[in-house]
């Protein structure tokens, strides 16, 4: 790129020597006194500026000062041209800003080479601001992110400790608070949807919209909101600054954290439901299989009993009438027998039915003990992973 250079003096003698000093070295611009200097500067940016001292209006030390306090000009290097030789001239030349200073009259070599190596120190002046600009972002970017680890780490903690959804939405809303974001989250859980927000209820279009995205794609943008779905859960964030790409895309990257460790936590929540109505229903199915016990064991004892007793009657009756029996009396005999093992025959089938009540606990039992085991084997699987912890 062809270097630009502003001249400013009030002499035409010092701008014809420059014209043919410079004249295919650089493009040049010519001011002859310090607002129209001001003006161009302004409105062509030049890479570097030659400044006479001594002129009608402004000074060459006014100019440089209103060059240095403007934001846009302050890095451009400005060269004095002066025919003072005193050290006090030059002083006050850099103490209002100069980068060089050359004493008139000059020859075309030495103002060609100065001006290279004004043009060399504005290129390093300008690629340096650009690498402190980059470490600056990288430092914020770095601050920010340890930040942000350091809050989920936090919230992953609080979270672990959530034996409800209740408690649970309290913790992960609070993570958005200190962000200004207004979000609504629902819970998909156990065929259900719980729905929470930091304004306690959620109007029935917000739980309509969630429900129709539930099954979409990761990420859903709705105007300014945007809905960020995961199997367990669903976010929707209301102001979501789409406006600002920085921000967006770090939320976009940041956000996915906190809901995979929240995704699952309420797995492990419904596991755990799972577990403890898995334990009711045993322990219901067992206080049903004693009392159906006792109750059984009482009506066999009692059969068991009459049973006896009509064998009893029954051989007496034999022995006492050998040579007299009356075939009546002892088809009643039969009669209340066959009766009394019907009953017996019915107890049996009570006690086989208890019997497979008892498999099925068995059964349910043992499901159970597996569901403990598993659970037991996932917490030393992730005891044993590696502490880096890498949520997607």
């Amino acid at each position: 790129m062809e270097k630009l250079v502003l001249t400013i003096d009030d002499d035409k003698l010092t701008h014809l020597i420059i014209e043919e000093s410079l004249a295919g070295f650089c493009k040049l611009l010519h001011a002859k006194e310090g607002e129209e200097g001001l003006r161009l500067i302004n409105e062509h940016k030049p890479d570097i500026i030659l400044l006479d001292i001594e002129m009608p209006g402004k000074s060459g030390y006014q100019v440089c000062q209103e060059i240095k306090q403007n934001a846009d000009t302050k890095d451009i290097p400005v060269m004095f041209l002066s025919s003072k030789e005193a050290l006090i001239d030059r002083v006050k030349g850099y103490s209002v800003g100069a980068s060089d200073y050359i004493m008139k009259p000059f020859n075309a070599q030495e103002l060609m080479a100065r001006i290279k190596i004004l043009y060399a120190y504005r290129q390093q002046c300008v690629k340096l601001e650009s690498d402190i600009n980059k470490a600056n972002k990288t430092a914020a970017m770095a601050m920010t992110e340890s930040g942000d680890m350091g809050r989920i780490m936090r919230y992953v903690g609080q979270s672990y400790h959530a034996n409800s959804l209740q408690t649970l939405s309290e913790f992960f809303l609070g993570f958005f608070t200190p962000l200004n974001l207004d979000v609504v989250v629902v819970f998909w859980y156990q065929h259900q949807s719980e729905f929470y927000s930091l304004q306690g209820g959620v109007c029935p279009l917000v739980q309509e919209l969630l429900a129709q995205h539930k099954d979409a794609q990761r990420f859903v943008d709705i105007g300014e909101s945007t809905i960020i779905n995961y199997p367990k859960l669903s976010l929707l964030v209301k102001n979501m600054p789409v406006d600002d790409s920085e921000k967006y895309g770090r939320y976009k990257d940041l956000f996915p954290h906190i809901l995979e460790v929240t995704n699952e936590k309420v797995v492990t929540m419904e596991r755990n439901e799972k577990n403890y109505q898995q334990a009711e229903q045993i322990s219901t199915a067992l206080e049903d299989i004693i009392s159906q016990f006792n109750a059984q064991n009482i009506t066999q004892s009692t059969v068991a009993e009459q049973f006896c007793t009509q064998l009893e009657a029954l051989n007496t009756a034999i022995e006492l009438q050998k040579n007299n029996l009356n075939p009546a009396d002892i088809d009643s005999c039969i009669s209340q027998l066959e009766h009394t093992m019907q009953l017996l025959v019915s107890a049996n089938s009570d006690l086989a039915f208890i019997k497979y009540q008892f498999e099925q606990v068995t059964q349910s039992r043992s499901e159970f003990l597996q569901s403990l085991r598993h659970k037991v084997e996932d917490i030393e699987q992730a005891n044993n992973q590696d502490p880096d912890i890498e949520l997607f």
